[in-house]
């Protein structure tokens, strides 16, 4: 059992990792050279083809399988694993699930309440320029700590088989 979630908690993670990657790396700088309308129609239609099972299971997995794990490994002769399977928890939900909640989500509902076909000119490129980097610098945290958090897992998975 112990096995199985920390496999759960890495592939999940390294999910994550990688979503979260691929939007800094690729969706993000690609669609920023859009105009505004064109960026903020193709971000608003990313942000709701994202948000589905697949996702929310996927997003979530790693919040409740990492703490499982540390739990698990508690007290073990490897203290050590314990101490980075929380170290990776806390990682994750404060830079990965607290930043989503706190930071991007909002924006996501900002931009989705929005009726881009009714607003001016001066108003997207407004609404962009508020929403644009704030968003991308709370993605970029997100990435960092989802790579960190699937680093310390893998790392916490070879050190168990030592």
């Amino acid at each position: 059992m112990k096995n199985t979630i920390i496999i759960v908690a890495i592939i999940s993670t390294g999910i994550m990792s990688g979503i979260f990657f691929t939007w800094t790396n690729a969706v993000k700088p690609g669609i920023g050279t859009l105009n505004n309308i064109s960026y903020l129609t193709a971000f608003k239609a990313m942000n709701k083809a994202i948000l589905n099972p697949l996702f929310y299971i996927t997003f979530i997995l790693p919040v409740l399988t990492m703490p499982i794990s540390a739990y698990m490994n508690y007290g073990s002769p490897n203290f050590y694993v314990f101490k980075l399977l929380l170290a990776s928890t806390l990682i994750y939900l404060f830079g990965v699930f607290i930043v989503t909640i706190n930071g991007n989500i909002p924006i996501n509902v900002l931009l989705e309440n929005t009726d881009l076909q009714k607003i001016s000119e001066t108003e997207l490129s407004s609404l962009r320029e508020n929403i644009e980097t704030k968003w991308n610098n709370f993605n970029l945290i997100r990435t960092i700590s989802s790579f960190i958090s699937f680093s310390l897992l893998v790392f916490c998975l070879f050190k168990y088989y030592e």
